[in-house]
């Protein structure tokens, strides 16, 4: 994991919207966006989406289209993972 997906996982242990990690983290959008995608491969976040309740599965067309609607939460194993840095 690197230290920007370790920085993205400590957001996340509470719902965050890809906004407010962005503002968060003062990550520009690409490199936001490939992190995540390097996350949700891990299985180590979920997506949330239209709202904050409804999960979905990751497909990459539409993540690349409405990524900045999206709402993420780590996962069991993100945080196990976490943790044991």
């Amino acid at each position: 994991m690197t230290d920007q997906e370790f920085d993205i996982l400590d957001e996340l242990y509470f719902v965050s919207s890809f906004e407010e990690l962005q503002e968060k983290l003062s990550l520009p959008e690409p490199a936001l966006r490939e992190a995540l995608r390097g996350l949700i491969s891990m299985n180590y976040i979920k997506c949330l989406y239209p709202d904050q309740d409804t999960e979905v599965p990751y497909d990459p067309e539409h993540f690349e289209k409405e990524g900045h609607a999206y709402y993420f939460l780590a996962t069991k194993e993100g945080l196990l993972t976490h943790n044991s840095r």
